[in-house]
């Protein structure tokens, strides 16, 4: 993903709210989100080129979701950064006990920002920073710098989603209406990442498009008190974010 917002713990219907951008190159071979015939209690979509995923959500609660680390200088020969958030979901630790290793295995990846969490807790790290954080109650924002660093589209995008939740009913479409969101900023308000002003213009919006990489999908995930999950995943076609294909999934958590 390279924009994930999200509300923890602090509506009086929902547990968990994420709306999420995944943006990548659009030749990169990938599946939609479905539950995985090798693992079917995970709900994900699929890099076909490295095998690991994006965002995902178990049937007994368990979430996470990965951003990359905007920087310069990456290395080609690391480990798929999606490939974390596949070990997790497919696994039983804790999402405390998972992040533990993580300090050993960080220059195994790019950097990397990783949201972890079960029916008991949200929480965040970085490789970049180094500190297991268990997330505070609140509206939070995510793209490809340290969590709630206010980059125009984490603002924007966080201050968006505090208001469409003060209604009675939450709106899917004003959450997915967020997310396509393509107004850039002024050249003044952009990050400093160490790529060319011209591409942190492009990188700018909360839906990008450009010839080669863009927003791939969208996804809104709905978790309520009573542990009955909704996933909406948008895919859309290369360059034409008017042009999507929605899937839908339900299911409630298994509290066994």
């Amino acid at each position: 993903m390279c924009l994930i917002l999200f509300a923890y713990d602090c509506h009086p219907n929902y547990y968990l709210v994420v709306a999420a951008n995944r943006d990548e190159f659009y030749n990169r071979p990938t599946l939609p989100a479905a539950f995985w015939p090798e693992s079917p209690n995970l709900l994900a979509g699929k890099d076909l080129q490295m095998g690991g995923t994006w965002m995902g959500i178990t049937t007994t609660g368990r979430f996470a979701a990965i951003t990359n680390y905007r920087e310069k200088g990456t290395h080609p020969r690391t480990l798929s950064r999606g490939l974390l958030v596949r070990e997790y979901l497919c696994g039983s630790e804790s999402p405390t006990n998972y992040i533990n290793t993580l300090n050993d295995r960080g220059t195994e990846f790019n950097g990397f920002n990783l949201l972890l969490g079960d029916t008991q807790g949200l929480y965040y790290y970085s490789n970049r920073e180094k500190i297991l954080h268990r997330v505070e109650k609140g509206y939070h924002g995510l793209s490809n710098s340290l969590l709630d660093v206010p980059w125009p589209k984490v603002s924007k995008g966080t201050k968006a989603l505090a208001d469409c939740l003060t209604s009675e009913e939450l709106i899917k479409e004003r959450l997915f209406e967020i997310l396509a969101d393509r107004e850039r900023p002024a050249d003044h308000e952009l990050p400093q990442t160490g790529v060319s002003m011209e591409w942190e213009r492009t990188l700018s919006p909360a839906f990008i498009v450009s010839p080669d990489y863009g927003t791939r999908c969208s996804t809104v995930l709905l978790i309520d008190r009573c542990g009955h999950v909704r996933f909406w995943e948008r895919s859309f076609s290369p360059g034409k974010p008017e042009q999507f294909h929605e899937l839908t999934y339900e299911f409630d958590i298994s509290r066994n």
